[in-house]
């Protein structure tokens, strides 16, 4: 017999295959008498077949905002990662399509004797079972077919049971051996094959597909490579014996092309199984968890073959596609090529997607997410392709840039520091801006704010991510003159007291470890007290001094430090801010003082509800201006006082609880209560400015409110009680500071 070119029921070609021809003699049992004649046997055996590998189907994945934020991954001519098995295979189906193809065994001259023999002897194709769609090891159950001459007039064995043309044969005895008819060495192991077969039981009859099926399920019980029914006839009947082989017992594992997979991921999984006989089904489970791992972790990776060696050992192949290139296109809106204003290596550093890296699905959209945080990009979408026949994957990113990189934009908001007055703390802005300078992204503002007593001008050049630099550091210049109202702490019976301040600074800024971001800095400023009129003023209407020095301003030079953490970014998540201040005694009169400042905020879901908890704290060491103390009370203090009606101090502590609940589509319910201490620092403060506004220094208070959201953020609506029993109405945008 020549297995060449055989093909079988679905289409896929056996690597290696053999058909062995014996000539020999069936013989019955000991002690039986050699009634059989000599014969040819013939038996069909197989080795491990290996299947065209598997493609998984063409995807084409577009991920929109804001869940994948306009990630557009196009994988229909992606490098197919290789599977063993195609979907569509179905063994059985096959099994049984060529069963048809076969002369039915039974005829009117019935002989079941040799009926089932006449069984046997068919030319069967062996069959692979497959547990899984997902399971790339592969075993053969091989059918082992005798005859003996029997011609039909030898007695009847059997009996015709079932209806229509449904025959049965009885079989007196069911064994199981090895495959060289030997009894298995391992108990455990005949009782794996007992415990799966179903229809084949001592004196029962049986039908051709109830014997194939408890091969079948033989298989599936994943300790055997291979399962041959074998038919003797004895005086007490036809034997039914189950030659298999057993797989190998696990003592090794090669994996290759493994390079982002840890090693103890691999050795975890095949642990329980090392000196034990090979499981399919187990193997095919650790492959299910490798594969996981990759899902998971949106990499381009797969298990993409398994092989037995000899000696135990096993062969896990994995399939990683590796970048072998970026490059960046620049489209109109109308998805047409264009020549881009931006330089391509700008935007490529912002990408955490390097070349020789295993491509990541989940790093692909978190680097769309930071091209489109420039603020200079209208979409963004990579498309992985195949790059050539490497096995690796060239990446285009697709960038559309907005109209223009300037403009003009008017705006308004609240001022905090005022309380009184008909337009208390109404806002109004605008600015000139352009947000991609020389095509690197480096941004110019100029803006100019305006309100009822509040006034400041600003001008900001920063440069996002300075070049030449791989920590991603970025720059910010800003020159500012302000005024603002001075009423925080030195709150004048007309209202008439406002600061002002003439700052101009650099700060570099860039994030040494995941979620936390550092800056440092060093500013110069000119600040002063002036009445309603603009005019300097040294006093207050207490005749507390206004500034330090003596003089109508006071000039610091302050080196500064600060430390942010932010947990998932979401509202209400994990945050943490340190900052210090540093004065520097350039000249005489320049102020030397330390300050320091900590807030922290922190949110937790109890079921439907929201609790923020949120603690602030500061202290000051030196000679600084009076205004500059910490004013406590207010809408993002202690609600329930006016700004700064608790204390003007050196020292503070504020903390503050708050249960939010749902109420109605984007409306939300509040409870919260807040708690502020000046830790009797009041009175070191120059000029002891809460002294005589007879502040209490610390206070509490307590009260509901809703939260709406909206673009801007979170819009407060609260009423609050303080301890002096009075309520206050406070409106606020944003989260607590």
């Amino acid at each position: 017999l020549t297995p060449s070119g055989f093909i079988n029921s679905k289409g896929f070609k056996h690597d290696s295959h053999s058909f062995s021809v014996s000539a020999g003699v069936l013989h019955a049992g000991a002690g039986e008498p050699p009634a059989m004649l000599q014969n040819e046997d013939v038996r069909f055996t197989s080795s491990s077949i290996k299947l065209p590998l598997f493609s998984p189907p063409h995807l084409h994945l577009r991920t929109p905002n804001p869940f994948f934020a306009n990630l557009h991954l196009v994988v229909q001519n992606f490098p197919k990662f290789p599977h063993p098995f195609r979907q569509n295979l179905n063994p059985t189906a096959a099994f049984l399509r060529t069963l048809s193809k076969f002369q039915h065994p039974f005829h009117q001259k019935f002989n079941p004797q040799n009926a089932i023999l006449q069984f046997l002897r068919k030319p069967i194709i062996p069959f692979s079972w497959n547990l899984s769609n997902t399971s790339p090891l592969l075993c053969c159950a091989s059918i082992a077919l005798s005859q003996s001459n029997l011609d039909d007039s030898a007695p009847s064995l059997g009996t015709k049971t079932g209806s229509g043309n449904e025959e049965r044969v009885l079989i007196s005895e069911v064994l199981v051996r090895s495959k060289d008819g030997e009894e298995l060495e391992r108990k455990d192991l005949e009782s794996e094959v007992l415990n799966a077969l179903k229809a084949c039981r001592p004196n029962s009859a049986l039908t051709v597909q109830e014997v194939q099926e408890d091969v079948h399920r033989i298989i599936a019980s994943g300790y055997f490579c291979s399962c041959m029914p074998v038919a003797v006839d004895t005086r007490d009947g036809i034997r039914l014996v189950f030659q298999v082989e057993p797989n190998q017992e696990f003592h090794g594992l090669v994996c290759e092309g493994a390079n982002v997979l840890p090693a103890r991921f691999i050795e975890d999984s095949f642990r329980d199984g090392y000196g034990k006989i090979v499981n399919i089904k187990r193997i095919d489970e650790i492959i299910s968890s490798i594969n996981g791992w990759y899902m998971e972790r949106g990499l381009f990776g797969a298990v993409s073959g398994v092989e037995m060696l000899s000696g135990g050992m096993i062969k896990l192949e994995v399939s990683e596609a590796e970048v072998n290139n970026i490059a960046i296109r620049f489209l109109d809106k109308t998805g047409e090529p264009t020549v881009g204003k931006t330089r391509p290596e700008t935007i490529l550093r912002q990408l955490t997607t390097k070349k020789g890296q295993v491509y990541s699905m989940l790093q692909g959209k978190r680097d769309v997410d930071t091209v489109l945080a420039m603020g200079i990009m209208e979409d963004v979408s990579i498309i992985p392709q195949p790059a050539g026949d490497t096995g690796k994957v060239d990446l285009v990113m697709n960038v559309v840039e907005r109209k223009s990189g300037g403009g003009i934009s008017a705006g308004g908001g609240i001022s905090s520091g005022i309380t009184s007055g008909p337009l208390a703390g109404l806002i109004g802005s605008c600015a000139i801006y352009h947000k991609n300078l020389f095509g690197r992204n480096q941004k110019l503002n100029l803006s100019l704010e305006r309100g009822q007593v509040d006034s400041v001008f600003r001008i900001i050049y920063t440069d996002p991510w300075i070049e030449g630099d791989d920590k991603r550091t970025s720059r910010s210049i800003m020159i500012q003159n302000s005024r603002t109202p001075g009423t925080l702490v030195h709150n004048q019976p007309d209202g008439s007291l406002t600061i002002g301040r003439v700052t101009a600074g650099i700060e570099y800024s860039r994030p040494f470890r995941p979620k936390w971001n550092g800056t440092a800095g060093i500013i110069f400023q000119r600040a002063g007290a002036r009445d309603d009129k603009g005019s300097p003023i040294i006093r207050d209407y207490y005749s507390s001094p206004l500034t330090a020095s003596g003089n109508t301003h006071d000039d610091m030079l302050l080196a500064k430090l600060e430390t942010v953490y932010t947990g998932s970014g979401d509202p209400g998540s994990s945050v943490f801010v340190f900052n210090m201040d540093q004065g520097l005694p350039v000249w005489s009169d320049w102020l030397v003082f330390n300050r320091v400042n900590a807030r922290a905020r922190k949110g937790l879901a109890l079921g439907p509800m929201h609790l923020l908890l949120s603690f602030s704290g500061g202290h000051v060491v030196g000679n600084f201006p009076p205004h500059e103390a910490f004013a406590i009370g207010g809408t993002n203090s202690v609600r329930g006082y006016e700004e700064g009606a608790v204390g003007s101090s050196r020292s503070y502590v504020v903390g503050c609880g708050e249960i939010s609940f749902p109420l109605m589509g984007p409306v939300e319910g509040a409870v919260f209560a807040d708690y502020g201490s000046d830790l009797g620092s009041g009175p070191s403060v120059p000029g002891d400015p809460a002294g005589p506004r007879r502040k209490p220094g610390s206070g509490y208070g307590c009260g509901v409110g809703i939260r709406v959201d909206s673009p801007l953020g979170p819009l407060r609506l609260e009423y609050a009680f303080n301890d002096q029993r009075t309520g206050r109405f406070h409106f606020g945008v944003g989260l607590r500071n």
